[in-house]
């Protein structure tokens, strides 16, 4: 986990390049990376031996993230290499950073509230390779429509983006997303399902589970942000690192309490750890973030990247 951390938090030789660089890269492979998980249950990996079982679907991943990359800078400007992988392109190369990023990451959302909040319903009926597939259309259809719907963006001059013209910012979007990731960590990772397993009935587990991510993402932004007075970049530098922190806890060490704890002391136990883990993760890489110069991003996006 550290060393891939690493990587992508200083792959390119500095902090600011890998964020300008891979963060639209990662983002868009995480769809893939979903279907893969838990679509697909690690196909075609697992039809293969073990020692390459993980080579194919890293592989198969990436080149999936790239082509994604591909189509998001497409849609938000023209197909050009050097704004994909350069992180300094020059005027009229479409750089994917930071004008993709709300496409990316709807489509990241959506998937996983359709995988998760909504079990994959309707289309777990389907074949396993179909299902995947029409999840990976539909999250990103949902990313469309807010694309060309919701966001609000002034493209710069010489810059070959288009502009788009909505009532949210690149920076309200993807603050209200990382938001919403965190709720679908918190209680589909860290608590595995609860409460809406103790329900029988599919329909009311998947109307509980979306009120719940959904208007919990929304009420913590509004105590966050409206009252709190918390900025965006902070908000979510916090909520990116409380979702790193429960994937750590949630599948890494996912029943260490169990044979010590009751079920309700352990959920008690694992969000406490999650917070106290989160907390530890975002103050120390934002004190070594606001340590550099930044001049495209911010200390506040790398550390959402790094998280």
């Amino acid at each position: 986990v550290v060393p891939v951390a690493l990587l992508f938090a200083f792959g390119l030789g500095g902090a600011e390049d890998s964020v300008v660089v891979l963060s639209p890269l990662v983002t868009f492979a995480l769809p893939p990376l979903t279907v893969i998980a838990f679509w697909w249950e690690d196909w075609p990996g697992s039809s293969l031996r073990p020692k390459w079982s993980a080579c194919v679907d890293i592989l198969l991943i990436a080149a999936a993230g790239i082509a994604l990359a591909v189509a998001g800078q497409w849609v938000i400007g023209h197909v050009d290499a050097a704004g994909i992988f350069d992180p300094t392109p020059g005027p009229g190369h479409s750089p994917l950073y930071p004008a993709s990023l709300p496409l990316g990451l709807t489509a990241f959302t959506a998937i996983l509230q359709l995988t998760l909040a909504f079990e994959g319903w309707p289309l777990k009926r389907l074949p396993r390779l179909t299902g995947g597939i029409a999840a990976l259309a539909l999250s990103w259809a949902v990313a469309l429509l807010v694309q060309y719907v919701a966001y609000d963006f002034p493209a710069p001059p010489d810059s070959g983006l288009f502009s788009q013209s909505g009532p949210f910012s690149r920076e309200d979007i993807s603050v209200a997303l990382a938001v919403c990731g965190s709720w679908q960590v918190w209680l589909f990772i860290v608590w595995r399902g609860w409460p809406m397993n103790a329900l029988r009935k599919r329909w009311l587990r998947i109307v509980v589970g979306n009120v719940l991510v959904l208007g919990g993402a929304a009420l913590t932004y509004a105590l966050a942000y409206g009252a709190g007075g918390v900025e965006p970049p902070a908000i979510l530098a916090a909520a990116t690192s409380f979702s790193a922190a429960g994937l750590l806890v949630g599948m890494l060490f996912e029943g260490a309490l169990r044979p010590y704890l009751s079920a309700a002391w352990e959920r008690v136990a694992t969000l406490a750890v999650t917070v106290a883990v989160g907390a530890g993760l975002g103050t120390g890489l934002l004190a070594y973030a606001n340590t550099l110069t930044w001049s495209t991003s911010h200390a506040e996006a790398w550390v959402g990247h790094a998280s």
